[in-house]
């Protein structure tokens, strides 16, 4: 099935009047690149700024399909009022935004080569944007060529090979309620609002990870355009090391428009979230929370402990997950006893499960995440999350905070076994790390530099608190790149990896073009 994409009117009238002149702009892009130092001229950096990412802009307009589109600052809104500019630019946390010269939206894969061909030759900085559920500035954004994958929308199982394929314009949400019909998921994201590009080139975790493995490992092919401008299906015996590459290593080897996973059976399910605000249920679900990430052995079942701060006061929130309409005794029953202020648990749809959680609370406002890995939970540990919690609440709440919370996600120690290949993220399979969420929002923009040191400084005392309980291996584990803040060493992400990355990237982007997007970089030589 096909989801109906918005569209834009037209290109603007500034475009159309720059397309006489831009048939000359690679070669005139490319002579000052080889005529300039790297302290460049102030000529050449003024043709590297804004006039000419517009004369690229519409460089692109004239040579793409009818089926792409160009969008511009200022371009007048849909039949609906969008304004079809600021809507695909847009991020979940506005922290991310940045105004480009122009907006992309290309319609076919052959138009995403045509557009990397143009970025590459001209050494134009660009971004690309599935979702836009990423915190960390100029990942997804740029104030050079944005592109947006909305166009690619459409959904497809295939009952008999049992897989979906989807595209990278989609929300988790879109797809589950795509597939919800034929008694089907996919391991994809958790809540919604979170696109599916970005979680599965992560690596990405899922309510079903315990049983299934990461959401990368449930992939069996990826429909990539090349920076060259190739379209191609990337699977395990096409291209194993690209494959291996694409299943963590996010953006570094092209642009992915679909994804193929392995289609997973799904009944109706048990769960919600559950929030308890009293100092001493605060203390029992820390206690309860350990337990069941040492002890529940249940593969269908998983958790989320958020503890949280907002206005003024610390409130903790539990979200409990069981793939089947009933949980067997005991496994929840910690936390089903203990007084809380608010529940929504109950037996329903996958899909009405993931769309319960008020992830979307606080769009537009501006957030970071970072993250640790943890190796085990204990309650001295959670009870430190909670001292944490109230003490940086304290602190930030006259700086413009509107919400603070840390996140522990236990996993089975068994979910890498899952998948028995090589994949960029994890760089070690020999042992699990569970990722540990950090995330602050504000208001204020004046306050980011605030905020930015702040889960700086919250980082380094979670990572105090573990290290002080004997967890040393921490230290080098890997960092789930979908958390890590935008300045982690590339070599905390991939470690081991690295050279074998390296050689993927050497044969498949040797002019590095993307390079020219932001995220964590390899760099081939």
């Amino acid at each position: 099935m096909m989801f109906a994409a918005p569209r834009a009117v037209i290109l603007s009238c500034l475009a159309l009047t720059q397309i006489a002149v831009a048939s000359t702009l690679p070669e005139l892009l490319l002579e000052s690149r080889q005529s300039t130092s790297t302290s460049a001229s102030a000529e050449a950096e003024t043709l590297r700024g804004t006039s000419a990412y517009n004369l690229v802009c519409a460089l692109i307009a004239r040579r793409v399909s009818s089926a792409s589109l160009v969008h511009y600052p200022g371009e007048s809104p849909t039949a609906d009022g969008s304004p079809v500019f600021d809507w695909l630019l847009s991020h979940w946390s506005s922290a991310s935004n940045q105004v480009s010269a122009c907006v992309v939206e290309p319609g076919t894969p052959a138009d995403v080569g045509k557009i990397l061909e143009i970025i590459g030759k001209t050494r134009t900085p660009f971004a690309v944007q599935s979702g836009g559920h990423g915190t960390n500035p100029g990942f997804s954004s740029t104030k050079g060529i944005h592109i947006s994958l909305n166009s690619f929308r459409s959904v497809n199982y295939n009952r008999a090979t049992r897989t979906v394929e989807f595209g990278t314009g989609l929300k988790w949400e879109e797809v589950y309620a795509a597939i919800e019909r034929y008694g089907v998921s996919v391991l994809g994201g958790r809540v919604t609002g979170v696109g599916v590009g970005g979680v599965t080139l992560g690596g990405g975790y899922a309510w079903k990870t315990n049983q299934y493995g990461l959401t990368c490992d449930s992939v069996t092919a990826f429909e990539l355009v090349k920076p060259n401008g190739e379209v191609v299906k990337v699977t395990q015996q096409s291209d194993s090391q690209l494959f291996f590459g694409l299943k963590g290593a996010s953006n570094n080897f092209g642009i992915v428009t679909k994804i193929t996973m392995k289609a997973l059976p799904q009944g109706q399910v048990w769960g919600g979230m559950i929030n308890y605000m009293d100092p001493a249920s605060i203390e029992a679900v820390s206690v309860a929370t350990s337990k069941f990430a040492n002890q529940v052995k249940d593969p269908k079942a998983a958790i989320l402990s958020t503890f949280s701060y907002y206005q003024g006061s610390p409130l903790v929130g539990v979200q409990l997950f069981y793939d089947a309409p009933q949980p067997p005794a005991g496994v929840f029953d910690d936390f089903l006893s203990i007084p809380a202020v608010q529940t929504n648990v109950s037996t329903q749809s996958f899909l009405s499960l993931v769309q319960s959680a008020p992830a979307n609370a606080t769009y537009g406002l501006r957030s970071y995440f970072d993250g640790v890995p943890v190796a085990s939970y204990s309650p001295q540990f959670l009870n430190k999350v909670k001292d944490l919690t109230i003490t940086f609440g304290n602190q930030l709440a006259s700086k413009s905070l509107v919400f603070m919370t840390l996140v522990a996600e236990p996993f089975l120690p068994t979910i890498l076994s899952h998948n028995p290949a090589r994949t960029a993220y994890p760089f070690t399979r020999s042992k699990v790390y569970s990722p540990f969420n950090i995330l602050f929002t504000w208001a204020d923009p004046s306050q980011d530099a605030v905020f930015e040191q702040a889960i700086r400084d919250m980082k380094e005392q979670l990572y105090a608190a573990l290290l002080a309980e004997g967890q040393s291996d921490i230290v080098n584990a890997p960092l789930y790149p979908n958390y890590a803040l935008w300045d982690t060493p590339v070599q905390k992400v991939y470690g081991s990896n690295l050279p074998a990355l390296k050689l993927v990237k050497s044969r498949v982007d040797p002019s590095n073009v993307m390079g020219l997007a932001g995220g964590f970089k390899i760099i081939s030589r």
